[in-house]
């Protein structure tokens, strides 16, 4: 680079950018090289050039230029990542970003702006530590300034940006931007709509879940993060729902605050995600993370893996499987060992969860790694080899043999009494049995009964609750296979035939029966269902989910129990049990936003929902 004709910084307003924007995926490592040198020459003259203009107007304008070229290296395919990163080193390197942070004290609002847009450019990981270590106080002060600039699209989106990358740090600087007001900021712009600025709000999120510790999730609990987090998952952009949910799947894998997070409703949003999406596609689909997460940030992610909750293993699988295509395609695949991922990576993928297993085992191929023997979900079918694996994945090799001389397949296995565990396997610990039956009954609420339950009888129980499911097995095997059949049961027939010792479980299976037989039990596992709601929230438009899903938490963070009817009330469930659900609820808030009654016009036979629902 080279100052042609005129005063300096003209010289760096007026250079092309052209030939950043004509690299591409396909273009030469001369051509990579020689735009790192290029341009790092370029940023060290800009600030050579803003350190003698000081206070000058012309400032803001360089910053702006800095910025420009920023955004295309980044955007570059494939040596997007090493050519940002080399820029925003030698941006450092050049007292560049030391500048920028005094910046943000100034009193020159354009000029903060300026450098405040330039700094979300250039947070990477050696930039964070800078920042830390240098002005972590000025640079979460101007952000959170930005985000308090009402009706500005472009001062949320870099407030929330920045916040966004300085949760990437540490459990520390987490700690530190946490106090300095950095989580309400981003809470309050939890309601916004910008697209944009909600990506940056659920990507902040996500880092804090998975940086900042336990002291931290905590904090989030107490801000009551987990609903806020409902709206973001609810979203109809994939990149705000994705990192919503990657975030609320890390707090529940915290076994210390899984009930509060469960009580948001938000984890209910998680499944429908990673079932419709595919890894590979979503990698490519924005930018933000099309070139994958760093060492530390997937090195937290790992222990997500291991969670008892089955939606964190599901999306931590997913996002595994999508990192594994991309740092492929880096040639950098060598990472997954190093912070430990494959061990958890072949535990999940010979798991008997379908969605999880899956995803696990395509990761394990991407990176070159032997996909372990795969267990299904069918575990009536299972043979005496598939018990035996499973027996040795939970932590049990010792009796593994035991199964084997006892020919112990899925049917037998899920037969099993502690007498049996006893007297025929040998297991005399009774710790030991314990933690044994406590997995058995973890298999039995993901097992797929269908090659024997062909009257749905696992969902009957888990009306009730999923932890009923455990009892599936015992009533298909008492010859329960058939609803009509439980109308004529009693509760005695529970205990002795069915084995259900628990007679809290008995009294609510009866209870279940008796609604059964009066036609009011409806498949659905909701937690709402045996009792009385405050308020029924519906919204039969695609544009209003945003503003029900925001009036669902605002009425649950002053105490309200809500229901809200996403996409598990479709079809025909719909049709039969929305009247069902309304009359549990002591008010029904229908959200109508605008245009929304376009279609009740000329709708004499009332078949559009919203014209159903508003009209007795």
């Amino acid at each position: 680079f080279h100052l042609l004709n005129g005063t300096p910084e003209e010289a760096i307003l007026n250079t092309s950018l052209e030939d950043l924007d004509s690299l591409s995926a396909t273009s030469d490592v001369h051509d990579i090289e020689r735009a790192k040198h290029k341009y790092s020459t370029y940023l060290d003259e800009s600030i050579r050039c803003l350190q003698k203009l000081d206070q000058n107007k012309d400032a803001p304008l360089v910053l702006d230029k800095i910025n420009d070229v920023m955004r295309k290296a980044w955007a570059v395919p494939t040596y997007g990542h090493e050519l940002g990163y080399a820029l925003c080193n030698a941006l450092r390197n050049s007292g560049g970003l030391d500048l920028i942070m005094q910046n943000c004290t100034k009193s020159d609002k354009s000029l903060q702006f300026a450098s405040a847009k330039l700094l979300e450019q250039c947070l990477t990981a050696e930039n964070r530590a800078h920042v830390v270590e240098h002005g972590l106080d000025k640079v979460v002060n101007v952000a959170c300034v930005c985000t308090k600039i009402s009706n500005s699209v472009d001062h949320s989106r870099v407030g929330t940006g920045i916040l966004e990358h300085l949760f990437k740090h540490s459990e520390e600087t987490c700690s530190d931007v946490v106090r300095l007001g950095g989580l309400d900021a981003l809470l309050f712009e939890c309601r916004k709509s910008d697209v944009e600025t909600l990506r940056h709000c659920a990507g902040a999120l996500a880092n804090l879940s998975l940086y900042g510790g336990t002291e931290n999730q905590e904090a989030m609990i107490k801000r009551k993060v987990p609903m806020w987090l409902f709206p973001l998952a609810f979203h109809t952009d994939d990149n705000i729902k994705y990192y919503a949910c990657l975030a609320i799947t890390v707090l529940v894998a915290n076994p210390e605050i899984e009930a509060e997070v469960l009580q948001s409703g938000t984890l209910g949003l998680v499944e429908p995600f990673v079932t419709t999406h595919n890894p590979s596609e979503f990698a490519k689909s924005n930018l933000a993370h099309a070139h994958g997460q760093s060492k530390t940030w997937l090195k937290n992610l790992v222990p997500v893996l291991s969670s008892k909750r089955e939606e964190a293993r599901n999306l931590a699988a997913f996002h595994f499987c999508m990192e594994a295509g991309i740092k492929k395609q880096q040639g950098n695949t060598n990472m997954f060992s190093e912070i430990g991922a494959i061990e958890s990576l072949k535990k999940v993928a010979s798991c008997p969860n379908a969605v999880a297993s899956k995803y696990a085992a395509q990761a394990l191929r991407l990176i070159g790694e032997e996909v372990p023997h795969k267990l299904s979900q069918q575990v009536p079918l299972w043979s005496v080899e598939d018990v035996e694996e499973w027996v040795k994945q939970i932590g049990f090799p010792e009796v593994a043999i035991s199964f084997v001389e006892s020919r112990v397949d899925g049917d037998l296995l899920l037969q099993l009494t502690e007498e049996n565990l006893r007297d025929d396997i040998g297991l005399t610990n009774g710790i030991k049995r314990k933690r044994f039956t406590r997995e058995l009954q973890q298999l039995k609420k993901m097992a797929d009964y269908t090659s024997r339950d062909t009257s749905n009888i696992n969902n009957f129980l888990q009306t009730m609750g999923l932890e009923f499911s455990i009892y599936t097995y015992s009533f298909l095997n008492a010859g329960l296979d058939k609803k009509d059949y439980l109308r004529n049961i009693s509760e005695d027939q529970l205990l002795t035939e069915c084995g259900i010792s628990n007679s809290i479980h008995r009294l609510r299976i009866m209870e279940g029966i008796r609604q059964l037989e009066n036609g009011l039990a409806n498949g659905m596992n909701e937690d709402n269902q045996d009792k009385s709601l405050d308020v029924f929230v519906s919204y039969r438009r695609s544009n209003g989910s945003q503003l029900a899903s925001l009036l669902k938490v605002h009425l649950q963070l002053r105490g309200f129990s809500v229901f809200i009817d996403v996409e598990r009330l479709e079809a025909g469930k719909f049709d039969n049990n929305l009247l069902q659900s309304i009359q549990k609820a002591k008010h029904f808030l229908l959200v109508l936003t605008p245009n929304a009654l376009e279609r009740c016009i000329g709708d004499i036979e009332r078949k559009d929902w919203v014209h159903r629902v508003s009209k007795p």
